[in-house]
């Protein structure tokens, strides 16, 4: 099943008077189950096509789907329910809301998603363990370590068991020790749950975990490689 199908996207700023290309012609393709990366130096289009197809930016050109829906073609409310219900994210300043514990953190998507108390609970409950936080559901984010932040925001991503999630630079605040860490268990997650990860990055490690990896460079894609992975 294909998950994302981006073709011909082109995305421009307008920045000080200037067109900024960021995207220029995208054409590609995600199936689910994948564990991929969008790999570039900065500037290289990679977090402008992973928003475009989070559906937190608009395309200037060309189309995406998302799961068989075309996002060009939906409203904001539309837009807003898609991301609420299929997609997660991850990313590299973990955006968690300070006052919030960490489950309650989690447990926040599922509350705009009207779920019922109990199994806003037990699923909770059991993302804290798959993710390695138990007996820290009450800690608030001033109380964890990065990488235990990090874990919380990989956990709030899963809860809404959602088909696709996107990490922008999700181990661009971790030493590299933590962040390898962080990547085992993602790819835990991919294989037990089959969710799809797509990743942005110019982080070797990462590079090096991805199974598929897209080199994007001045808003192009410059290559395009599925490797046998041994992690």
């Amino acid at each position: 099943m294909t998950v994302i199908k981006a073709e011909n996207v082109v995305k421009d700023y307008g920045l000080n008077n200037q067109t900024v290309h960021a995207l220029r012609g995208v054409n590609l393709e995600f199936q689910a189950g994948e564990f991929a990366a969008v790999a570039g130096p900065s500037g290289s289009g990679k977090s402008t096509f992973l928003h475009l197809a989070g559906c937190l930016d608009t395309l200037t050109s060309g189309s995406i789907m998302v799961n068989g829906s075309d996002t060009g073609k939906m409203s904001r409310k539309e837009l807003a329910m898609l991301r609420r219900q299929s997609i997660g994210f991850i990313f590299q300043a973990y955006n968690l809301i300070p006052v919030l514990s960490a489950e309650e953190n989690i447990s926040f998507p599922l509350t705009l998603l009207g779920l019922g108390q109990k199994e806003i609970r037990d699923r909770t409950a059991q993302v804290l363990s798959e993710v390695g936080l138990d007996g820290m559901a009450k800690r608030r984010p001033k109380e964890m370590s990065g990488g235990q932040q990090q874990r919380v925001a990989i956990a709030r991503a899963l809860v809404k068991k959602p088909a696709l999630i996107l990490a922008d630079e999700p181990t661009a605040n971790l030493d590299s020790t933590t962040g390898r860490e962080i990547l085992e268990l993602m790819l835990k997650l991919n294989k037990s749950e089959e969710t799809t990860f797509i990743f942005s990055t110019h982080d070797k490690m990462v590079m090096d975990y991805a199974r598929r990896l897209v080199h994007i460079r001045d808003g192009q894609i410059e290559k395009d490689e599925t490797k046998e992975n041994e992690k």
